[in-house]
């Protein structure tokens, strides 16, 4: 194989690594400017925006023993990965998409799982995940406060009891 070639795949094997997940997308269309806006709009996430030729990627996908992405691998295409959040790159993939009507989302992977451009858009209609970090610590934080209501119940009745007597006295 030719060093360039090896290059090529190594580059896409080492992008592969970079997360847990990573989005397929066509990015036909887009100019550099745009490229630049999306590009820095994803590293808000941690995310970042390759254009990678298909061959390599199929190898080294390959190489990587992933799930045949051969349906995902036609015309331009493009690979997000990185950050921990994919349901929010997800939804920076498609407000970036409603506005410009560039970067369709072809497919992608989540862990082992092949996802459709159709998983990938109900994906980034789930909460962030800040959302949800913040939404578990609720309901963490609700049995506490609900523990602490009712110990501290007898005690406030006692003090409502005494506060009465008192204002019976005066």
């Amino acid at each position: 194989m030719r060093p360039e070639k090896e290059f090529l795949i190594k580059e896409a094997s080492n992008h592969l690594e970079k997360s847990t997940y990573f989005f397929l997308t066509d990015y036909k269309g887009i100019n550099a400017e745009q490229t630049s806006e999306l590009r820095a709009k994803l590293a808000e996430r941690g995310a970042e925006f390759h254009v990678l030729k298909n061959s390599s990627l199929r190898l080294a996908a390959k190489e990587k023993n992933l799930p045949d992405l051969s349906e995902f691998l036609n015309g331009h295409t493009a690979i997000v990965v990185g950050g921990d959040d994919a349901s929010g790159v997800a939804k920076d993939l498609g407000k970036y998409f409603k506005t410009t009507d560039k970067v369709k989302v072809k497919g992608g992977l989540l862990g082992d799982r092949t996802l459709t451009a159709d998983e990938v858009q109900q994906l980034s209609k789930l909460p962030s995940l800040e959302v949800i970090r913040a939404q578990l610590l609720s309901l963490f934080n609700t049995p506490a406060t609900q523990i602490v209501s009712i110990l501290n119940r007898p005690a406030q009745g006692l003090l409502n009891v005494l506060q009465a007597k008192a204002k019976k006295d005066n």
